[in-house]
């Protein structure tokens, strides 16, 4: 698992976290105990810190990143889709991003909500907790219904028993062309 040190700054890393080999982690980022980064994801704190909570799972080909004046916030039991970017905003607690959407600078998700595959939120807008947020720009589409806000809740657990499995199971057997 390439981590970089840049400067003094390198990354911090909780308890049982897995990241893989194709991934890169770089500088000023904090990792929680039983998160996961996925292959070829990259996660680039050179200009400020990213944060991501206890039992977030960050999937395959995810870029996150930041500016000067605005760290990356990910909260705790957040499930970060395939594919997705995310710029120099704060997702809280328990939130389900959806594959393909890209969230950008000053971008807040309030806890217990989902963010529809494909979405892009717009610099700077801030979204309520227990919510649908889906378009291009993304809107607030509904509130989710008490059973909603517990099934997309319940999403960060199968990559948790992932991780245990890839932690324990998972071996590089050949680097470079076969």
């Amino acid at each position: 698992m390439p981590l970089y040190s840049l400067g003094d700054n390198s990354p911090s890393l909780g308890n049982s976290v897995y990241i893989s080999e194709s991934a890169d982690v770089i500088g000023r980022v904090h990792v929680g105990d039983h998160a996961s980064i996925w292959f070829n994801s990259v996660v680039r704190a050179d200009i400020n810190d990213i944060h991501i909570g206890a039992e977030t799972n960050i999937q395959d080909l995810s870029i996150l990143h930041v500016v000067h004046k605005l760290p990356l916030i990910i909260g705790r039991q957040v499930t970060v889709g395939h594919k997705v970017t995310l710029h120099a905003c704060e997702v809280e607690d328990n939130c389900l991003i959806g594959m393909g959407s890209i969230l950008l600078d000053g971008v807040k998700v309030g806890r217990s909500s989902v963010v529809a595959a494909g979405s892009l939120l717009p610099p700077g807008k801030k979204y309520p907790g227990g919510v649908l947020i889906m378009g291009n720009p993304g809107k607030v589409v509904r509130e989710l219904t008490e059973e909603e806000r517990h099934q997309y809740g319940q999403h960060y657990k199968s990559y948790i028993e992932a991780k245990n499995e890839f932690l324990k199971e998972c071996h590089v057997i050949k680097k470079g062309p076969l």
